[in-house]
């Protein structure tokens, strides 16, 4: 039987995504999974979703789902699913920050809330980590403004600014900030030996690796990194192993079913860079170099938030991004530089009573609505 669903398109920061409201699915969420895969054109063996809505990358194959929230203080409810591209799955232990962006537009233009001025604050609660989001963004005739003058690396034009401040993000995945207690871990990896790594979980858990300490120079762009199944295997057996040392899966087996958390990101100290669009970072423009896998795939941007848990990291003394960051580092402001450009984040950070707390992430995005209407599944 032919099967459609009530859907808005959405672009958030550098992913794109389906926004359902929740009261168009079933109420048996073990039903969504089959839905959101039919929708994206998943599993698909050539990697590109050309019969549904996705793009072949994990940041093209997102769903949100949003829900008006019973909770104190919050305006939505907002659960994200990364749906895989060759396979069946879908994985709600994450979240996405770029499509975090997408949400409070969304609910505003969708009549949710209401704006009292030319901008808004709309309080978002993420289902996937339990943690608090507040999205400030103008607004036009009591709608989402779209247009503005704000550019971020890897979305080609302007828009209007969103600012996305984490609450508290510490412990989105594990429940730690330091999921294993320790600013630097040392995970055994086979064909490697000892490896040095932080092990960090601020918005989503990342484990951070110097690059020269797997072979790379760090300044590898996403073609250089899938030409190299070796490094990528490389990668994913450190993932795997600092899943299990983060409390993330109970064992390797466990740890490769669960593709979207950690992240794994290398890092390595400011040089001169290129980008995909064939410009130079030069080295004074940036704090640090970063490189970052998303569900196998090299991250054509970054994960905004694998940013957010960098900037985190990066106020940790001793943290293996800490180390790579340029000595001229700003106290507020961290200057990442990535495939599509340099990305800036805020991160207010303490060590308290001998422990380290992370108190807010913030950065600026833009968002903009594609289309609305239904979206078919394929049978």
């Amino acid at each position: 039987m032919r099967q459609s669903i009530p859907a808005v398109f959405m672009r958030g920061g550098t992913s794109k995504a389906l926004m359902f409201h929740s009261r168009d699915l079933p109420d048996d969420q073990s039903q969504w999974a089959a839905l959101f895969s039919a929708a994206m054109g998943s599993p698909d063996e050539y990697g590109r979703q050309l019969d549904g809505m996705g793009g072949g990358v994990s940041s093209l194959s997102k769903v949100c789902v949003l829900a008006p929230s019973s909770r104190p203080a919050i305006d939505v409810d907002y659960t994200f699913a990364q749906v895989q591209v060759k396979s069946p799955t879908v994985d709600y232990r994450s979240n996405c920050g770029n499509m975090s962006s997408a949400v409070g537009p969304f609910w505003l233009d969708e009549g949710r809330v209401e704006a009292d001025g030319d901008s808004i604050t709309v309080r978002i609660f993420n289902t996937n980590t339990a943690k608090v989001i507040h999205s400030t963004f103008p607004v036009e005739d009591g709608r989402a403004r779209y247009a503005g003058d704000l550019a971020i690396p890897g979305v080609s034009g302007s828009g209007a600014p969103i600012r996305l401040d984490f609450l508290d993000p510490g412990g989105a995945t594990t429940g730690h900030l330091l999921p294993s207690g320790n600013v630097t871990d040392h995970l055994a990896i086979d064909g490697l030996g000892e490896l040095a790594v932080s092990l960090v979980d601020a918005a989503n858990a990342t484990v951070f690796v110097r690059a020269r300490d797997v072979g790379l120079t760090g300044l590898e762009l996403p073609t250089d990194l899938e030409a190299r199944p070796d490094v990528l295997e490389l990668l994913e057996r450190i993932r795997q192993a600092a899943s299990v040392r983060m409390g993330i899966s109970a064992d390797v087996a466990a740890a490769a079913r669960t593709a979207s958390v950690p992240f794994i990101c290398l890092v390595s100290p400011p040089t001169d860079t290129p980008t995909l669009a064939g410009a130079l970072i030069h080295r004074d423009d940036a704090d640090v170099l970063a490189r970052a896998l998303s569900n196998g795939q090299p991250h054509r941007a970054l994960p905004l938030t694998v940013s957010l848990c960098l900037g985190v990291a990066a106020r940790i003394t001793g943290s293996v991004v800490a180390e790579a960051l340029s000595p001229a580092t700003a106290e507020q402001l961290i200057r990442i530089a990535m495939p599509s450009g340099v990305l800036g984040v805020n991160a207010r950070v303490t060590h308290d009573a001998d422990q380290w707390v992370a108190h807010a992430g913030t950065f600026y995005r833009t968002a903009r609505r594609l289309f609305d209407g239904r979206v078919w599944l394929r049978e």
